[in-house]
């Protein structure tokens, strides 16, 4: 890997820094809601959560054509730290791993891959069912992560916010008809997707830009750097690039090896520009 692009590169063109922004500016804040848009993106204790290690396993999964499962089990095994949930620690150590029938926001939180790899909408709902069902196969399990990847999917093909919101009520039966204002003072910490993906994509809908979404998106407290992870996949396909200094920001926070992954699954997936 170049010095070059592990310090940002403006001219570079990349894709998962968004879910990786959004789980390093939302690490910080997961237990400190700031109920506010005004904080500080980066903080001395900004560090990446699973949210990014298990991204990462997903796209190494398609990179390298291999088995979602043993991917994300390889890395969390060798990332062990990373802030799992009870159900998936129990899962990543087992003999035996099953899928647990969880509807938990783990499934959405690492799906931002597929939304990127795939050039329809049928294989991007196949591919996300499948990333999930090894641990999340409970229909809402899966339906979070079929509703992000597909929110990522059509943004990258140049989808409207109009057609966003629409077509994820329709196709997810999710509401998202609320605002942010309207829910911000009662949210509170839920790791389910019924109760993070909606929140998510409305922070997106209602931003201005990249930086706006993470705000949005963390304003709200809760499960914090999730709700970030999922609402920065989004914003970045659809805006076509994260800031040069957020970029900068985030790879000096991340292992050399993961970020391998994230620029060889950008020289075959980002877009190169924006239409």
């Amino acid at each position: 890997m170049s010095e070059e692009i592990k310090i940002g590169r403006k001219s570079a063109p990349y894709c998962l820094i968004g879910v990786v922004a959004g789980d390093v500016i939302g690490s910080v804040y997961e237990y400190h809601a700031p109920k506010s848009t005004d904080f500080e993106l980066f903080t001395p204790y900004s560090h990446i959560t699973d949210d990014s290690v298990l991204s990462i396993a997903v796209a190494d999964a398609i990179i390298n054509q291999r088995s979602y499962f043993d991917s994300i089990r390889t890395y969390a095994l060798k990332y062990p730290h990373s802030g799992y949930g009870g159900f998936f620690k129990r899962w990543m150590y087992s003999g035996q791993p099953q899928p647990y029938n969880s509807f938990g926001n783990g499934s959405a939180m690492r799906v931002s891959p597929v939304g990127w790899a795939f050039d329809t909408v049928e294989e991007t709902l196949r591919q996300a069912k499948a990333s999930a069902s090894i641990t999340h196969n409970h229909p809402e399990g899966i339906k979070g992560a079929q509703a992000v990847a597909f929110a990522i999917f059509r943004a990258r093909n140049g989808a409207n916010k109009d057609q966003i919101r629409s077509e994820i009520t329709k196709l997810f039966e999710y509401d998202l008809s609320f605002t942010l204002d309207k829910i911000r003072s009662t949210y509170q910490f839920d790791v389910t997707c019924q109760n993070t993906v909606p929140p998510a994509v409305v922070a997106f809908l209602e931003s201005r830009d990249f930086e706006d979404a993470i705000r949005n998106a963390i304003s709200l407290g809760g499960d914090a750097d999730t709700l970030a992870a999922i609402t920065g996949s989004i914003a970045e396909a659809f805006y076509g690039s994260v800031p040069e200094e957020i970029v900068q920001n985030v790879c000096i926070r991340v292992p050399d090896e993961l970020w391998e992954v994230i620029e060889q699954f950008s020289l075959n997936y980002a877009l190169c520009e924006k239409d």
